[in-house]
């Protein structure tokens, strides 16, 4: 199998496992208990915790451990427009993951206001439209590259244009890939995730700006300072700290190859398969996604191509892993103002950094092999 839904999620280094095996063996402690066992736990959550913060350009006090992206999205969120009550309105652009767009339509249900932002055709956020958004206890979230595209949204352009909102932005898909630093963005509230960077599923963070009174959105337990109830994993935390690190450690030559391969599938996907449009623009993308439509896409079936690729051997998606199965055109090519064709029958390809350069020319011979015999 070659594996290009490295987006979707990648696989776990071995100094990961083998940096969590101890946790998951011998260091079983809960890092709220007071002996031993508990105390040794608490440094490994807490160690972790400043590392990931340095990472971050934040103060380890600002670093809320979670399940992952989804729960870090829908915890700010919905705290920010309800536990906590610092807004009254919450604007989005239409290309954000699922786990806010569908948190901030939920709360025009319990009363709040919701804004959308347009996006151009490349799909990056329109600046000039930030302005009318610029007003107190309102909630501004754009993601810092989007899942789909690979596209950088200008964060911190967001934020000069509106300096009194709340910024909020989901930087699943960039942390670890490209620098992503608190400050640098101009954030108030920032989300990140372990699975994406060869970490552990089912860990994430989320970062709270020092001095906003924010209230927990899950209750049940005092940890995380009370802005989380839960024990913490230990061993998946400690999992998450050691894929940061070696991102971070390691984030110029991933980079490098990365985009040498997606260069490589650009330039043999454009040789190979006619009549197609690539939805990554070439500059200001992150460095490990493509993304493809066909102009014939009324001929072709979405579903159809990606079950030809698996038999194949080829894993990549048609978008989001999370609406997979689902059969719907993907909202943020629609929203770049791809046809709904178009947006069913995309195919993103992620690589990472193991990626070899073979996989990548087998990987073009195979889709263009399928989609010529699905043209007939």
């Amino acid at each position: 199998m070659i594996y290009l839904d490295n987006s979707a999620t990648t696989a776990v280094d071995e100094a990961v496992v083998e940096a969590m095996l101890p946790w998951l063996t011998k260091n079983y402690g809960n890092a709220s208990s007071i002996y031993s066992l508990g105390r040794a736990a608490r440094v490994a959550v807490e160690d972790a915790r400043a590392e990931i913060a340095h990472l971050l350009g934040a103060h380890p006090a600002e670093i809320f451990f979670t399940s992952g992206g989804t729960e870090s999205n829908n915890t700010i969120i919905k705290s920010v427009l309800h536990e906590s009550d610092l807004a009254d309105a919450v604007c989005v652009s239409p290309t954000e993951h699922h786990a806010v767009l569908e948190p901030a339509h939920s709360a025009v249900g319990g009363g709040k206001g919701l804004y959308v932002l347009p996006v151009d055709a490349d799909g990056r956020v329109t600046v000039s439209e930030v302005p009318a958004v610029n007003r107190r206890r309102t909630l501004v979230s754009v993601m810092h590259a989007n899942n789909e595209t690979g596209v950088v949204q200008p964060v911190y352009d967001v934020r000069q244009a509106a300096p009194d909102v709340y910024l909020h932005s989901d930087a699943v898909q960039s942390f670890g890939k490209i620098t992503v630093k608190v400050d640098d963005l101009g954030v108030d509230f920032l989300s990140v995730s372990a699975h994406k960077i060869h970490g552990p599923k089912g860990i994430g963070a989320m970062y709270i700006r020092k001095g906003i009174d924010f209230k927990a959105h899950q209750h049940g337990g005092a940890q995380e300072r009370n802005r989380r109830a839960g024990t913490e994993p230990v061993h998946l935390i400690v999992g998450f700290q050691v894929a940061a690190r070696r991102a971070a450690a390691d984030l110029e030559h991933r980079a490098t190859v990365m985009m040498e391969r997606t260069r490589q599938l650009r330039e043999g996907i454009a040789r190979e398969i006619p009549n197609i449009r690539v939805n990554t623009p070439e500059t200001g993308v992150l460095p490990n996604i493509i993304n493809i439509s066909f102009l014939d896409a009324e001929r072709l079936d979405g579903e159809g191509i990606l079950q030809a690729l698996d038999m194949a051997g080829l894993a990549v998606s048609n978008g989001s892993a999370c609406v997979s199965g689902s059969q719907q055109p993907s909202h943020v090519l629609l929203a770049m103002g791809r046809s709904k064709a178009e947006a069913l029958a995309a195919v993103r390809l992620s690589v990472s950094y193991t990626t070899t350069q073979e996989e990548i020319f087998s990987a073009i011979t195979i889709l263009a092999d399928v989609i010529r015999e699905m043209r007939g």
